[in-house]
């Protein structure tokens, strides 16, 4: 049996992992597939990738994007989801702010910087025609730290996924102001560059698996009740996220890599635009 060790958030779009796992999917391939979760996110997730202590995982889109610029030694493997993500925009439940605009002055919680909920509040901010430079971060690791930080009075607001933050709407502890979608696919799978040296067919195999589960996951019996329950979710809420969400299974094409770098340049989150190649594998 070959390992690997894979990556990603604990959240419903990476079940079709779970199930293939406990299917054997990957061990009838000889793949023992060592599964972790990280909470703290993409930022966290990227570091990993850099210093080896993870061949592949699935990871935001802009944020493996401004890695790899900035040097980490990885490639995006192809597509994982390929609709957006909608990043809920979230304040203390008691807070009397109402809308985005209330925010504009606002500090903002992250998980880390490098994280999806730092580049996307530069998103959302010129989205807003803010200016960018005026914003400020606290760093709260995960959503667990973004709980304690805005309920003990921090004043500040939070992105995470409209839909993993729902639960914590409807308990009264967040007040959601309102959404940003990102305006590419939101996540793809990402590996080590010497991991994918070493294990290019071992690679093709691990896409093959997750991609037939993917492929087919919508048309799974109950699917929607089996979410609701793995990750406690009102039953009507994930079957409007499912709705919503689409699996991939190509290569991200390069006119998003380009898309994707121009944000982030224009935003000064990378220094400069790279040939779509230097992103991806094969």
């Amino acid at each position: 049996m070959k390992k690997v060790s894979i990556i990603g958030v604990p959240e419903h779009f990476n079940l079709p992992w779970h199930l293939a796992v406990e299917d054997n999917a990957f061990e009838d391939r000889g793949i023992e597939l060592q599964w972790t979760d990280i909470p703290e996110g993409t930022g966290k997730m990227t570091q990993m990738l850099q210093d080896g202590e993870a061949d592949m995982g699935i990871i935001l889109t802009e944020g493996i994007i401004k890695s790899i610029s900035q040097g980490n030694p990885s490639k995006i493997v192809q597509t994982y989801v390929s609709s957006p993500l909608l990043w809920g925009i979230h304040v203390a439940a008691n807070s009397d702010r109402t809308s985005i605009a209330s925010l504009q002055h606002d500090k903002v919680a992250i998980s880390r910087m490098g994280s999806g909920s730092h580049l996307m509040a530069y998103i959302n901010a010129q989205n807003q025609g803010w200016d960018t430079g005026n914003l400020q971060f606290e760093i709260i690791n995960n959503l667990d730290g973004a709980v304690e930080s805005l309920t003990q009075g921090s004043g500040a607001y939070f992105m995470w996924e409209h839909f993993t933050t729902k639960p914590l709407v409807d308990k009264g502890i967040f007040k959601r102001v309102g959404d940003c979608p990102t305006p590419w696919p939101c996540f793809v799978i990402a590996a080590n560059n010497s991991f994918l040296q070493a294990n290019e067919g071992l690679v093709k195999h691990i896409l093959e698996v997750i991609n037939t589960y993917t492929v087919e996951f919508k048309q799974i019996p109950s699917i929607d009740r089996t979410l609701a329950n793995r990750y406690e979710q009102q039953l009507e809420y994930i079957q409007q996220w499912l709705s919503k969400t689409h699996w991939g299974q190509e290569q991200l094409s390069e006119k998003t890599i380009n898309e994707v770098q121009a944000r982030l340049h224009d935003l000064n989150l990378i220094a400069k635009i790279q040939d779509a190649s230097y992103f991806l594998w094969k």
